[in-house]
């Protein structure tokens, strides 16, 4: 029997992962590649090795120059932090924000687990984590999107703590990597501060999922305005200049204060919107990534 999340990988496989195949793995490039951490033996000093690397006491004891060879280390460890948050439910049936996180995740858990590295996940819940162990198969891909596929728990009126989910994949990525955070971002918490500690000792990437209904009031009337993290209602007139003026304004500083504490971080955020092609917007992230790159 095929399940939900093989037919999604299946599908996601066709349309995106084809298309991608190639642009984000083999390419991707982190700032700790290039020098591995496995010692595997000696040799003899020759010119232009790195005097770093030079073994003293086996130097002193055969009275040649000796320099410690360490293997390359290749793989890349990825850690896919998944928002799984009441505001994550906004947008229409079957394209709202869960459902582009889902398939973000599997694309990229797929792209990054054929180039041989490993891929884990935590989901964060308004404090409740699940956590995937890394792994590299296909099988292991369906075993993040069978996570994905459960049904999140209702928040209990409770708003994301952003600083606690990023202090929570601190904890979990204990050896270097490469953490991509995929979130709305709509939350509380000093997440700021928790990033830049995160940022200190990983490559941290915030793919932020964006809905229209993130940044745009309807002007339909009389409406109720619901907080998807609260359950807060409030009636409000949609029609209302002053109001509609209020909201972009809010929209805007909200949008600024995440760019700069982005910036601030040193972590680079690209935007997803759930109308877009999921395969451009991923090209998009790779070849902004490229840009950045030393």
């Amino acid at each position: 029997m095929v399940t939900a999340p093989e037919k999604l990988l299946l599908r996601l496989e066709w349309k995106v992962v084809r298309r991608l195949d190639g642009r984000l793995q083999g390419d991707h490039r982190t700032t700790y590649r290039g020098t591995g951490i496995d010692f595997t033996g000696l040799r003899a000093y020759t010119g232009g090795d790195d005097a770093r690397h030079i073994d003293w006491n086996v130097t002193a004891r055969l009275d040649e120059p000796h320099v410690r060879v360490f293997t390359e280390d290749r793989e890349l460890t990825v850690w896919l932090v998944l928002d799984r948050s009441a505001s994550m439910a906004a947008g229409r049936p079957g394209r709202g924000k869960h459902d582009v996180l889902a398939e973000l995740a599997l694309v990229l858990a797929r792209l990054f687990g054929r180039g041989g590295n490993r891929v884990g996940a935590l989901l964060y819940d308004t404090g409740m984590v699940r956590v995937v162990p890394p792994g590299t198969s296909r099988r292991h891909a369906l075993r993040i999107g069978a996570e994905l596929a459960r049904t999140a728990r209702a928040s209990g009126g409770a708003t994301t703590d952003l600083a606690e989910m990023l202090e929570a994949a601190g904890r979990l990525a204990r050896r270097r990597a490469l953490v991509v955070v995929l979130s709305d971002f709509i939350g509380e918490g000093d997440w700021e501060r928790s990033l830049r500690r995160l940022a200190r000792r990983h490559e941290v990437v915030a793919l932020r999922i964006v809905d229209t209904a993130d940044d745009v009031l309807p002007e339909a009337g009389l409406i109720v305005v619901e907080d998807a993290e609260t359950g807060e209602q409030l009636v409000v007139d949609s029609a209302d200049p002053l109001l509609r003026v209020r909201f972009r304004e809010a929209v805007d500083a909200r949008d600024a204060e995440l760019t700069a504490g982005m910036r601030r971080a040193g972590v680079p955020v690209h935007r997803v919107d759930t109308d877009r092609d999921l395969a451009e917007a991923l090209v998009e992230v790779v070849t902004k990534t490229r840009e950045r790159s030393p």
